[in-house]
Order: structure tokens, then sequence, then C-alpha cells
């Protein structure tokens, strides 16, 4: 894939994944603590913090583009650091962003530093050197590159080795 797509479809992961991630985490903090204070286990709030999970992992591991988890990370970040600041004095946070079930979630979350952490993870990997870079390119077989080039014979080219 060229850099120039690789990067595109990684701005647009970073425009849309990061949302989705913070949905899942704000929902299912709330349905797993909620029914932690009655002793039931909220398997459908695991199963949404499970693939939170996994779209952050995919953001964070994935050849797509550095620049999905560089977003990613900025949104994470400006979110994390306005509980901070408002603690501060400044008073940055609507009184309700989001329905009550994301609300508790987005407390919980914010107020306990995760969604700092978490963008300040997504900014970090995106950072590494290693990731700007496109995959190696394939050498061609050949003589002048120390590889022997493949049999071109007409013997059956099932066999794993040339029988002379």
């Amino acid at each position: 894939m060229p850099n120039g797509a690789r990067h595109a479809l990684g701005v647009v992961a970073g425009l849309l994944l990061p949302p989705l991630i913070a949905v899942g985490l704000f929902y299912g903090v709330d349905q797993v603590s909620r029914n932690y204070q009655q002793f039931i286990v909220s398997w459908v709030g695991l199963g949404v913090l499970l693939g939170s999970g996994v779209l952050l992992a995919f953001l964070l591991g994935s050849r797509l583009s550095p620049v999905a988890s560089l977003v990613g990370g900025l949104k994470f970040t400006a979110f994390g650091i306005l509980p901070f600041l408002e603690i501060s004095g400044l008073r940055l946070i609507p009184d309700r962003m989001f329905g009550d079930e994301l609300w508790s979630g987005f407390l919980t979350m914010a107020y306990t530093g995760l969604l700092l952490m978490f963008g300040v993870l997504l900014l970090v990997s995106s950072a590494f050197p290693s990731r700007w870079r496109s995959a190696p390119r394939a050498v061609p077989a050949g003589p002048a590159y120390g590889v022997i080039p493949p049999y071109q014979g007409s013997e059956d080219s099932t066999r794993p080795f040339h029988r002379d």
C-alpha cells in the first residue's frame, strides 16, 4: 500500500475510531460499575469494554498509519486534561455532554485519569519512527542479489525441490 493511501486511511481511522472507543468505554464502565454495586456481573458491559479494548489495540499497534493513533491521542488527551483544569478553577466541562449512562462512565474515566492515560499512550505509540516508515520493498530475485532464481522447467510445480 502506498504511503499516501496508508496515511489517508490512518486519518479516517483516527477520526472515526476514537469516538467509538470513548462511547464504548463510557458505556461499559457505567454498566460494570453500576451492576458491581449490586453484586451482579454485567456481561454486556464487559463485552463492550472488551470491544473497545480491541479497537484501542488496533489504533496502538496497526501498520495502518501512526496518524490514526496521533489523532486519537490528541482527542483523548484533550478530554483527559479537562477534569484537571476544572479542578484548578476553570469551568470547562458542561453539566451534561452525554446521556445518563455515558455521563457516569465519562466522569469515572475522566476523574480517575484514564482518559489522559489513554491519550498519552496513543501519542507515545505514534512517536516511534518505525511506524512512520513504509513496509520494506521486495528484493528482486536474481544472481546479482545472492538469491537462486526459481526453477523454470516443465516439471510439476507442486514439488518442493527440483530433481535432475
